[in-house]
């Protein structure tokens, strides 16, 4: 047994190596490590995997790179749709179009027009991706559930049930309480959605969608408004009219209220911003160490460096699916706290 579990130890290591080497034998960094026409920027690398973008590079060249559609509404000319690549020119430098230039996470205006992007960016792109995954896993679920109903779960299902089942008993159930049925699919979807972003941002080329806060912060305001919809009296006197509490903190001046008021905000606040500098500082420490490689154009280095990247990917995956717990578990303590009755 234990000679089995070594053999899928280092399986799954040569595996992870092979995915790494993948990642550092990019043909972009190889040209910039060359020196001849450019010298390697490890702040642009990093900034071009972190931050979001109009087009999606996966190798250097036309044939490695998705130009993805820019949707733009302003008053004067309307909508407006076009491909990024017309934001480009055949060496791939950034070229006025239509009077929209540019940036790397951006467009502006040449003009100083003012109008409204809803273009589909990398990470909108991934959001898809993500939520497509979703909905093909948790469909097969639920067709594997229908058909093998009040038998042993077989396939994918048997795979996720048990995953399912522990976040419903150990996470959602014990944190809101009796009435926790309500908010069960909300919780399995925040975390699946979460856990598949974070995974699926750790593979070569993927888009950082969970360390995106524009991403986390829309899923701390969903928190929130749950929160707030179904807080009860006990909840709200908690707040204004804390028990326990001196009469000197709480009047004339509330110091006690302003306190537990802000704290309204400050939890679903600090939910994304766990998620967003976890995922963030992991894809930057990875990164940083790749590009020790170009910097100091060494095959010593590049080695060394995928040996420690090596590890850290394995405890990045560690770190993804312990960041989807913590969001999932503190989501459900904020709204049991909310639902919670007066002893």
């Amino acid at each position: 047994m234990k000679k089995y579990k070594l053999s899928s130890f280092f399986k799954y290591l040569i595996i992870s190596a092979f995915a790494v080497l993948f990642t550092v034998i990019n043909p972009t960094g190889v040209l910039a490590s060359e020196g001849d026409e450019e010298e390697f920027n490890p702040a642009e690398l990093i900034n071009h995997h972190i931050l979001d973008d109009y087009v999606w590079h996966f190798w250097d060249g036309h044939y490695g790179t998705i130009f993805l559609p820019v949707i733009i509404y302003s008053d004067d000319r309307g909508l407006e749709v076009f491909s990024s690549s017309n934001l480009f020119d055949e060496d791939h430098n950034a070229i006025p179009y239509n009077d929209y230039e540019y940036h790397h996470s951006y467009l502006a205006s040449t003009s100083g027009r003012e109008f409204i992007d809803v273009s589909i960016t990398k990470n909108v792109a991934f959001l898809f991706i993500n939520s497509g995954l979703l909905l093909f896993v948790f469909l097969a679920v639920a067709r594997g559930y229908k058909k093998n109903e009040g038998q042993a779960p077989r396939g994918i299902q048997s795979l996720f049930e048990p995953i399912i089942i522990y976040v419903r008993d150990e996470i959602v159930k014990p944190n809101i309480g009796p009435k926790y049925e309500r908010f069960l699919p909300y919780m399995l979807t925040l975390f699946f959605f979460i856990w598949f972003g974070n995974l699926l941002g750790l593979l070569p080329g993927a888009a950082n969608l969970t360390g995106n806060i524009a991403v986390t912060s829309v899923l701390a305001i969903i928190t929130l408004i749950l929160v707030l919809i179904n807080s009860n009296k006990n909840y709200w006197v908690h707040i204004f009219n804390t028990p326990g509490v001196p009469w000197w903190l709480k009047l004339p001046v509330p110091i006690m209220p302003g306190v537990e008021f802000i704290g309204i905000f400050s939890k679903p606040f600090s939910l994304l911003i766990r998620l967003f500098v976890a995922i963030t500082a992991g894809h930057i420490v990875i990164l940083s160490l790749i590009s020790l490689t170009f910097i100091f154009q060494s095959y010593t280095v590049g080695f060394l460096s995928t040996l420690v990247i090596v590890f850290i990917n394995i405890i990045e995956i560690l770190v993804a699916t312990i960041q989807a717990y913590v969001f999932t578990l503190f989501s459900s303590m904020y709204i049991g706290m909310a639902m919670e009755e007066h002893h």
